[in-house]
């Protein structure tokens, strides 16, 4: 099931947001602001570019998502939830301690979730070794990984690039989650990683800069990236933290919501 409908894709997106709510309140914990800002992102590759089908989780000739910035799991839940993956009804038992909404994606206990993330850098890895098994086997897959703005700041993010680029693994997408907010502040000022896109360009990347929360932009980015051979992409996509709940917006005290 594809969707092609710009409209349509967008009210993928806002289900995507409804289920973020639902999960963290019921949960009573979570990351609301770095959920909120990728849902945009999750709706096109789930509804638009990823050869996916809910019916056959295990298809070996799926393409891969891999949620490197693992603590935005209520988006990964809802996505997959909406998608048909498994009822949206049980999106409201996250983190609960009988669930298997764990707060961060664990792959041995969620249908569709291809990695078990939450170590932020090592997502990025994981995604590696996929691109690169689908390269040596032929198969064909894509693989696309979703990192946040502040987890760029961990080494580990530098040395996967740096594979990705090596091995020319132009079967990998990475997408940059760049909504400029984290725990402790901005980015910016926890520790600057500007220009993101020149960093990428200079690992070797073919890179793209594009507003995360505007759907034509998402699949055009996208759809450049399966073009491009003999080297990675990276879509550095701006994005606002908490989009859709106005009083939400760019706050840095969204980035966690306790019981406390």
């Amino acid at each position: 099931m594809k969707i092609t409908d710009i409209d349509e894709l967008k009210k993928k997106a806002n289900d995507i947001r409804i289920g973020i709510i639902e999960a963290v309140y019921g949960g009573k914990s979570g990351h609301p602001g770095g959920s909120l800002s990728c849902a945009d992102i999750l709706a096109v590759l789930y509804w638009n570019q990823m050869n996916i089908d809910p019916s056959r989780p295990k298809d070996e000739a799926r393409d891969r998502f891999v949620l490197s910035k693992g603590h935005a799991a209520p988006a990964l839940y809802s996505t997959l939830a909406n998608r048909g993956y498994f009822d949206v009804n049980e999106l409201s038992n996250l983190r609960h301690i009988d669930s298997n909404l764990s707060g961060h994606p664990d792959m041995n206990k969620i249908i569709g979730v291809d990695a078990s993330t939450g170590s932020l850098g090592q997502g990025f890895s994981i995604a590696n070794g996929m691109a690169l098994s689908s390269k040596l086997n032929s198969r064909g897959i894509r693989v696309y990984t979703l990192l946040g703005d502040g987890e760029i700041e961990e080494g580990q993010i530098w040395e996967a690039a740096m594979t990705a680029s090596h091995y020319k693994l132009d079967n990998i997408c990475v997408i940059v989650d760049n909504n400029n907010l984290q725990i402790d502040g901005t980015v910016k000022d926890v520790m600057n990683p500007y220009p993101i896109d020149e960093k990428f360009k200079s690992f070797g990347f073919n890179t793209i800069n594009i507003d995360g929360h505007n759907i034509e932009q998402i699949i055009k980015a996208l759809e450049i990236a399966k073009s491009i051979k003999g080297k990675p992409t990276a879509i550095i996509a701006k994005t606002i933290k908490g989009k859709g709940v106005p009083f939400m917006e760019n706050q840095v005290r969204v980035a966690w919501k306790s019981s406390k």
